[in-house]
């Protein structure tokens, strides 16, 4: 007899701010799914989980946390992972569908799509829901009254830590870059913003949506403060020089001619 798998969700729940989570995620947490949530460490309580909590949904008894640790050491990481998707697979087996609790966007540095992927590994038949959700930059451009792209204005998403010799690069490369992670590199990026000229178009966003949501313009006042690991830097640049943009389309037949055209 085939074994039959729950399905495996991955519910985005937004950044912090509860009113945020959409009514299809809100759905999902109240179908009956057992929860699935991240913590860090064992006992240590879920980031994920009280964004729900606020929302005032009562968790279920049987709610369960899966460890994901911070480290960047491979082994722990790889065996951190293997033991959460062979219990998410086992808990899967029972025929229940699992919610997987999602801050932010699952489809954006999130854990869910790790865990996907090493799940159907283990059981290639489990069908997996992905609901998307609002990001942390997109919060916090919205909180901060900062427009991320006009027309054809060009956008970069990447995490601090790629350092400041990259975002300096990609300064002249894109018209706004979203800087995620950035506590520990506030000071150097700051350094180089002012270096730039741009102190005056960046701003720093930290906790946006929760409680303790903080938006900060004059991001110079930063500097030696120790800042929230949920924080992030919106940086534009007006000055970047734009190459020429190629608009409008040719005309099929004339493609069609170029595509038969010997070279």
């Amino acid at each position: 007899m085939t074994k039959r798998y729950g399905k495996l969700i991955g519910a985005s729940l937004g950044p912090g701010d509860p009113e945020l989570i959409t009514r299809r995620a809100w759905a999902a947490l109240q179908s009956g799914a057992r929860w699935l949530y991240p913590v860090k460490k064992a006992e240590e309580s879920s980031y994920a989980l009280s964004i729900v909590e606020r929302g005032g949904i009562a968790v279920p008894p049987d709610a369960e946390a899966l460890v994901f640790p911070m480290t960047r050491d491979a082994e722990i990481l790889t065996r951190a992972w293997a033991r959460a998707a062979t219990r998410t697979v086992e808990l899967l087996a029972e025929g229940r569908d699992l919610v997987f609790l999602v801050e932010g966007d699952a489809s954006t540095f999130a854990t869910f799509g790790h865990l996907a992927r090493v799940v159907r590994e283990l059981a290639p038949e489990v069908a997996v829901e992905t609901i998307p959700g609002v990001s942390s930059f997109a919060a916090a451009a919205a909180a901060s009254g900062t427009t991320l792209a006009e027309e054809d204005e060009t956008l970069a998403v990447i995490p601090a830590a790629y350092g400041v010799d990259i975002i300096d690069q990609l300064l002249d490369e894109f018209d706004t870059l979203v800087l995620l992670k950035v506590k520990p590199l506030v000071d150097e990026v700051i350094e180089l913003l002012e270096q730039r000229g741009l102190l005056a178009t960046s701003c720093f966003i930290e906790k946006v949506g929760a409680p303790g949501e903080r938006v900060v313009r004059d991001v110079a006042s930063l500097k030696g403060e120790k800042v929230n690991y949920l924080s992030l830097m919106l940086v534009q640049n007006p000055k970047r020089v734009r190459g020429e943009l190629r608009r409008g389309c040719r005309k099929r037949k004339d493609a069609r001619e170029q595509e038969h055209t010997p070279a």
